[in-house]
């Protein structure tokens, strides 16, 4: 079959865009796999700051950043990148009583050919490997789903080597797993949004919220005292759409949030805990150890050398 007929193929089966930009972005993984991992970063970063990286006294917290994600290896981050072994990790550091938090399991598998039309939920959901980020597909309705687009996109998702297309080693070793998760809605229908708690030295410094993800979709940042913060953190294309909006008030859960985050947080420099508020229930969203791979600019800029003088670096 030939390169049209491909994506012709793909184009009737839906999700063409995203396949392509997959199989890309593998492509281009491969073509610098002969790059060692501190030259990888460097080019990334070169590309958002204009300015190769001080490795040996790294200052700002885009630079720390990937400082940790060359020198800070350990066996349990593997755990926490995993979007299904996190789970018991929670609920092995925060108690028993935290898996209530955990977002509703409806199914999970290893092969591709287990997305069949009789094993999706009868519920809305959200289908997503465990071994990437970024990647998911919801779905309120699989009487709509065309499910040969589901399942050729449920494998290449399994193909993909996350590891080596953005080089952070926490992904190396994780199972390729595909989980589907209850679809978390607000009594108005809406995705609930998005708590990200950033701890530096195991202190809670702000708190990321990207809020109205299906209608405003913008960011605020707040202390922890949920105070305003003056400053954005985002990918240098996406400054001006994410930077408009409405201040929010303070989640129902914002207490329980802090609790179960501050547990999380003493293993590590630094990190982001997720969480999502759906009308006052708390629930667990994920861990991650480098946001946006250390590659997102701060606006003003200043912030980057504020909260890098925070993080103090563990080899």
């Amino acid at each position: 079959m030939g390169l049209k007929q491909y994506v012709q193929k793909l184009q009737k089966e839906g999700d063409t865009g995203l396949l392509l930009f997959n199989e890309l972005r593998r492509i281009r993984a491969l073509l610098k796999k002969g790059v060692s991992d501190k030259e990888f970063y460097n080019q990334y970063f070169r590309e958002s700051f204009g300015r190769d990286i001080n490795f040996e006294n790294p200052e700002t917290l885009n630079e720390k950043i990937q400082w940790l994600k060359l020198y800070s290896r350990k066996d349990f981050q593997t755990r926490c990148a995993d979007k299904f072994l996190v789970r018991e990790y929670v609920v092995e550091k925060c108690g028993e009583e935290a898996r209530k938090h955990l977002i509703p399991l409806l199914f999970e598998t290893s092969k591709w050919q287990d997305i069949t039309f009789e094993n999706l939920p009868d519920e809305p959901f959200i289908i997503k490997p465990t071994h990437t980020s970024g990647d998911y597909k919801i779905i309120r309705d699989k009487h709509n789903v065309n499910i040969k687009a589901l399942r050729r996109l449920c494998r290449q998702w399994l193909r993909r080597d996350f590891y080596l297309e953005g080089r952070e080693w926490q992904y190396k070793n994780c199972p390729r797993r595909i989980i589907i998760e209850k679809l978390l809605t607000t009594e108005d229908g809406h995705i609930p949004n998005d708590y990200k708690l950033h701890y530096i030295n195991g202190q809670l410094e702000f708190v990321y919220c990207s809020i109205g993800r299906e209608t405003t979709n913008h960011r605020k940042i707040y202390n922890a005292e949920w105070k305003p913060l003056p400053f954005l953190w985002v990918p240098k294309t996406k400054i001006n759409e994410q930077s408009k909006g409405d201040d929010i008030p303070a989640p129902a859960s914002f207490d329980m949030m802090k609790k179960y985050a501050d547990i999380i947080a003493k293993d590590f420099d630094y990190v982001r805990v997720d969480f999502y508020d759906v009308d006052g229930e708390l629930y667990f969203g994920e861990v991650t150890l480098y946001h946006g791979g250390g590659f997102d600019v701060f606006v003003p800029e200043e912030y980057d050398k504020l909260y890098g003088d925070k993080l103090i670096l563990h080899k």
